[in-house]
């Protein structure tokens, strides 16, 4: 790392491995076997990001609409579910594939219409399996679908294997009578492969574009789950989480993003990177769809011993928590710590904090925490480890068909295929986790052990103890910047790594726009604390309206 860009990591407070996170996914041991993709596209050059078509006035039908509108719709008559989702599929081919070429879907389910057909004769027959019937739904590429859709994690090394199982997630989707409509682009291995990469590039999907200027940068590693429900390609999506997966590309596409607490929902059939950050989260346009989702995926998976705290936390029915007065009366702390990154993020987010106030709670501004950058480098260490370890168990799964069945395989998969796998960045990262010993090293346990006190005990549960807090509000990240394909990612600030190394949950929301790009606010907690954090979230977004759909622009002065 040079002069400059340590001087730049100094002034914004984070470094390039904390920042991991911001394109890490969630996952764990997965039970996903032999996994198939489409066709790659070929990967674009430097030059290919900006002249893109616009897309055509925005009048589509379903635009802005909620889980509940569609029920409603369906339930009335309105709609069908084959209705919708031949919409939702009209518009991916208008918006991803053509027009300002999204490169959000890596691919589409190939059986989503007979599905449909077959959710509205049970509707019509026997009534909703739950709450999701007949929503389209997209899944990040590293969740594992029994059909004949496939999960690559973007990476061709995974193409031409289907998974036997369905990942917990899917088959809890399809219990609630969800229709699983395809599979969304990423940063390849959710963002744990360069120090140089580009959010949203995969050898599968090329980049993913930001809908709000498509030269600009989606963030990851759930890059193409917040770009296609910003851009109203289907009802909702799930992304992933080590540390910043959910939460920054939903500030970056004006979204609301859970990342759960560990063991919340089920990471079985989730490619890995670590077992104690990994997790899976709703990314929707509302907090009330990120509620409804949250609550269909809960339970106890023996197959992830995280999910044995779920017996007398976790709740069926999330939507009962929101509240429009919910901020009232609420101690919430401002983690001053995080800003200062960028003056229109401070601008807009001293708007926001005002609001909170205006509507009742008490802003303690600021609490600050005593082991800020005493755990960033401990946090990589244990994400290197658990990585080879967690994803050599899950490529170990994957059968007699697959190309790659350790991280050693994939290396040298990579160096054979580096014209497509490697055009723009290398793979650094993982030829650091490949040289780490197992589980049992000293060195892993000594690192494991510091990131949870430093954001456990003597972090999170220190500041909240401290002030009697309800919860702790700070800038989810800075304004989307533009993709760079040779020198990769830009971030300038972020505050989701207290959360994400502790495994406690993270709740963005819309919060304002930067020179016409979304930023949000970040509502952060106790282990457990979702229905505390959603009755926040959900009255602050009601009090603030910020989110506006994307208007496609080519670039911020189109």
């Amino acid at each position: 790392m040079g002069s400059q860009e340590r001087e730049s990591e100094k002034r914004s407070g984070l470094s390039r491995r904390q920042l991991l996170g911001a394109g890490a996914l969630g996952g764990a041991a997965a039970l996903a076997g032999p996994l198939a993709c489409s066709r790659p596209r070929q990967a674009e050059s430097e030059d290919d990001i900006g002249g893109l078509s616009p897309a055509p006035s925005d009048d589509f039908e379903l635009a802005e609409m909620t889980i509940l509108d569609l029920q409603k719709g369906m339930q009335t008559g309105r709609w069908t579910a084959r209705e919708v989702t031949e919409m939702y599929l009209e518009r991916i081919e208008a918006l991803d594939r053509q027009g300002p070429e999204l490169r959000s879907i890596l691919e589409i389910n190939p059986d989503a219409l007979a599905i449909a057909d077959q959710l509205d004769k049970e509707r019509r027959s026997n009534g909703v399996r739950g709450p999701l019937h007949g929503i389209p739904v997209l899944l990040k590429d590293n969740i594992a679908t029994a059909d004949r859709m496939t999960t690559t994690a973007g990476s061709l090394a995974l193409e031409g294997c289907i998974a036997p199982r369905d990942s917990w997630v899917a088959q809890r989707l399809r219990q609630a009578g969800a229709l699983l409509l395809g599979k969304t682009n990423l940063s390849e291995w959710a963002n744990f492969r360069s120090s140089h990469s580009s959010s949203g590039w995969s050898g599968r999907g090329g980049q993913c574009r930001n809908p709000y200027a498509l030269n600009r940068n989606p963030c990851g590693s759930s890059s193409g789950s917040g770009v296609a429900t910003s851009a109203n390609l289907a009802a909702v999506s799930f992304g992933t989480e080590t540390d910043g997966s959910v939460v920054c590309p939903s500030n970056a596409n004006g979204l609301v993003g859970i990342k759960p607490t560990v063991g919340l929902i089920s990471r079985a059939g989730i490619v890995p990177i670590s077992h104690t950050q990994d997790t899976v989260g709703p990314m929707t346009r509302s907090v009330a769809d990120a509620a409804v989702l949250i609550g269909a995926l809960g339970g106890i998976d023996p197959v992830d011993r995280a999910t044995s705290g779920n017996q007398e936390r976790a709740h069926l029915d999330y939507t009962t928590f929101m509240d429009p007065r919910g901020l009232s009366g609420a101690r919430i702390g401002v983690a001053r710590q995080f800003f200062g990154f960028h003056p229109g993020v401070e601008t807009a987010l001293e708007e926001a904090l005002a609001e909170i106030a205006r509507q009742g709670a008490e802003l303690i501004d600021p609490v600050e925490f005593a082991t800020r950058g005493q755990f960033e480098d401990a946090e990589y260490t244990v994400l290197l480890y658990e990585f080879k370890t967690d994803l050599n168990s899950y490529l170990a799964d994957l059968g007699p068909d697959a190309k790659v069945e350790s991280l050693a395989d994939l290396i040298r998969f990579n160096e054979d295929n580096a014209d497509r796998e490697m055009p723009f960045f290398n793979q650094d990262i993982f030829l650091e986790a490949e040289a780490k010993g197992d589980l049992s090293s000293p060195d892993y346990l000594e690192a494991l052990d510091i990131c949870r006190q430093a954001t456990r005990d003597d972090g999170i549960d220190a500041v909240m103890d401290q002030h009697r807090l309800d919860a702790i509000v700070a800038p989810t990240g800075g304004p989307a910047w533009t993709i760079d394909l040779i020198n990769g990612d830009h971030f300038l600030g972020g505050s989701s790594s207290y959360a994400a190394v502790s495994g406690y949950p993270n709740i963005t929301v819309p919060a304002g726009f930067v020179h016409g790009l979304p930023i949000g606010l970040s509502f952060f907690g106790r282990p457990w604390s979702e229905p505390t954090l959603l009755r926040l979230s959900y009255a602050f977004e009601q009090a603030t309206r910020a989110r506006r759909a994307p208007e496609f622009k080519t670039s911020l002065t189109s």
